[in-house]
């Protein structure tokens, strides 16, 4: 039904440019994807958009109000199939039918089962000449998040760590204010905005009170906090249950209902009930559907040894964003605690590095999965 055809120079330079309008909602979009909208004639562009925020016009909407009349006869160019059902806004499919638009070039197809087809069926009926698959590595890896919790039902998770030149994430009393420089730590601000929750343990919290916030950007959006706690002992007064900047998930085993009661009446805080493992731990399995089923498609993990090897042990880590610090601390603690002899010397690596930069006097680099999809 869609063609498989060659793009032009022309059509990869529109799409590019959907893209990059895409973009500008990756601090807003969630739980819906990051879209962007091109409409031209040639090279000309008459309209263009992005989906700003989830309850608000799509990215499509955008670009054919600024397009007007002159929509008709152009070719859009969107990044990601038009939807065709209701939701919180009207079909955009159906926009495009009536604007005269005569061609709609996709990025790629929407695999949420309410679209996933429709919207593209829909517009060829009709007589609109439909193409799909420009770019498409491109708007996979802008929409990861959204993706994962569609197609894995499980969030797009980013292990974040940093460490010392010598490998270790504290001094032996715990102290590690600050490995990094201010630039290091203000990029963790961005990737925390650009996450829809960040994820620690209840040995972070007891430690450290950490506000897992946004600070130095007050313009970008807060996500929000989860607490592996399965005991049920984060602190009334901890900053992730007084400051109010958006919602802290408390992930717990406990099921008393006298305990869980105090929790459950505080207007921050919601309780999620994960299966136990046989260990006595968290089934971190079942946490991430929970925590997929609650709209989070990209999750950070900013957590001690214990827990940020569980999720690679758990197989459940898509990404590592590791900060090198040229200080030499010593005895102290360990990024990881993993089980002796995982692999052989000899075994090819599992992740592979796929960007590097110098931040100040640090140095960050990020890995991802060799199985990545994304």
């Amino acid at each position: 039904m869609f063609s498989d055809t060659y793009f032009s120079s022309t059509d990869v330079s529109m799409m590019h440019q959907a893209l990059d309008l895409a973009a500008l909602g990756r601090f807003s979009t969630s739980p819906n994807p990051r879209v962007g909208c091109v409409i031209a004639h040639g090279r000309q562009i008459v309209g263009q958009g992005f989906h700003v925020k989830a309850g608000e016009p799509h990215a499509e909407v955008h670009a054919l109000h600024q397009a007007g009349e002159m929509a008709q006869g152009a070719t859009a160019f969107v990044t990601l199939e038009p939807c065709s059902h209701y939701g919180r806004t009207p079909p955009c499919a159906d926009a495009l039918l009536r604007s005269g638009i005569t061609r709609v070039v996709a990025a790629m197809r929407d695999p949420n089962p309410l679209v996933a087809g429709k919207g593209l069926a829909l517009l060829e009926v009709a007589g609109i000449k439909t193409e799909c698959g420009l770019l498409e590595n491109k708007a996979r890896e802008l929409n990861r998040g959204f993706l994962s919790r569609i197609e894995r039902r499980r969030p797009f998770v980013r292990l974040k760590c940093a460490v010392s030149l010598d490998g270790k994430t504290a001094l032996s009393d715990g102290s590690s204010f600050w490995i990094t420089g201010e630039e290091a730590r203000a990029d963790v601000q961005v990737l925390r905005a650009e996450s829809c929750a960040v994820l620690t343990g209840i040995g972070t919290v007891l430690a450290d009170n950490p506000q897992l916030n946004v600070r130095d950007f007050p313009t970008l959006r807060q996500p929000a906090r989860i607490v592996l706690d399965s005991r049920l002992r984060l602190p009334p007064y901890s900053y992730l249950v007084t400051d109010g900047q958006s919602p802290t998930y408390i992930a717990t085993l406990e099921r008393d209902e006298d305990k869980l009661r105090p929790y459950r009446e505080h207007a921050n805080i919601r309780i999620l009930m994960p299966s136990e493992m046989a260990d006595g731990k968290i089934d971190l399995h079942h946490l991430m559907r929970l925590l997929a089923d609650e709209g989070f498609g990209e999750i950070m993990v900013e957590a001690g040894s214990k827990l940020t090897s569980a999720f690679l042990t758990e197989d459940l880590a898509d990404e590592i964003v590791l900060y090198r610090s040229p200080k030499i601390l010593g005895i102290g603690k360990d990024l990881l605690s993993l089980p002796e002899n995982r692999a052989a010397l000899t075994d090819p690596p599992l992740w592979t590095p796929v960007s590097s930069e110098i931040l100040e006097h640090d140095i960050k680099t990020v890995f991802r999965k060799n199985d990545n999809v994304f």
